[in-house]
């Protein structure tokens, strides 16, 4: 195994959201328009078939076809990460090794969940998985406690990633401390990947490299502008000020309370609103109350029109 290096692909990398048609097939047209808008917004790299592309909704042929479609549709334009986790190694492998066939610079691969794996057989299945597709693909291992049951902490990523079993972390804890432990144990040896929604500011100034999550995928535009004020400009009143005009929106979504509404169904009214013909997500989740579409357009109503400009589509 290689030592450590970090990812092609950072920066504000969207989850994108896969689109289904009336009867839940797969509308490619619509949205490889709606990768494109996120492309011409400005987003620095994608990743595809992840959490919030509904990749637990598919069959893993569908998973196949859909990966294959969004990596010859993205075309090298920006790095592009498909979801290729499973509970299975052997499944991992599978995936993820046709990500690689199909031409993408790696795979965000979420740890083996369900049934929690104690952590001596999670490190396995990355070592098995960087064996099956060599030191030059890129492997994001997606941290993520909630839906996994476990994490690992940045003391321990730190072993993966000097024994070149992973590149990337998304750490979808949430919580900024997270990536300033990554930068703390691992300075420039892994790409640490925001993976949460509501502290971006914090984790960008804490040294976070990028941004994977979902919010990106429905205000990229909104989302490469705040990146670039904390690490590029490094202007934190302007940041904070930008921040402020999403909060409202953001304390709405992440209902995990009740998970009542959704924030798949969430996103895919707002996408909606902006032009895009994004269905609903799979059952068992569907619409939005008409309640709750209403209190969705107050908020993107309120929002600054600058935001609303950057991401209306003609």
């Amino acid at each position: 195994m290689s030592t450590m290096r970090k990812t092609k692909g950072s920066g504000v990398m969207p989850a994108v959201m896969t689109f289904w048609n009336a009867d839940e097939s797969f509308n490619q047209k619509e949205t490889e328009r709606y990768i494109q808008w996120v492309l011409d917004c400005g987003a620095h790299s994608l990743s595809v078939t992840g959490s919030t592309g509904e990749n637990i909704s598919m069959s893993d042929d569908e998973q196949k076809k859909i990966i294959e479609c969004l990596v010859k549709f993205v075309d090298h334009q920006v790095p592009v990460y498909p979801g290729t986790g499973k509970y299975g190694t052997a499944q991992t492998i599978e995936m993820t090794k046709f990500a690689q066939k199909c031409g993408a610079e790696g795979a965000l691969v979420i740890m083996p969940y369900y049934l929690i794996p104690h952590k001596r057989a999670v490190v396995n299945h990355f070592k098995k998985l960087r064996e099956a597709v060599g030191d030059d693909f890129d492997i994001i291992l997606y941290n993520n406690p909630r839906f996994c049951g476990y994490q690992f902490e940045p003391i321990e990523l730190k072993e993966l990633a000097e024994q070149g079993i992973i590149n990337g972390v998304k750490l979808a804890d949430g919580r900024a401390s997270y990536i300033q432990g990554m930068k703390h144990y691992c300075p420039d040896g892994i790409t640490a990947l925001y993976g949460h929604d509501y502290e971006p500011l914090p984790a960008f100034f804490a040294g976070a490299d990028g941004w994977l999550s979902g919010l990106p995928g429905i205000f990229p535009k909104f989302c490469v502008d705040l990146f670039n004020l904390c690490t590029v400009q490094q202007d934190a009143p302007a940041a904070r000020k930008l921040w402020d005009k999403m909060q409202d929106f953001i304390d709405y979504f992440i209902t995990y309370s009740n998970n009542d509404p959704h924030w798949h169904e969430v996103f895919k009214y707002v996408l909606k609103c902006f032009g895009f013909n994004a269905g609903l997500p799979r059952m068992p989740l569907g619409d939005l109350l008409p309640e709750e579409k209403k209190k969705v357009d107050a908020l993107l109503a309120d929002m600054d029109v600058t935001i609303k400009a950057t991401n209306l589509i003609k």
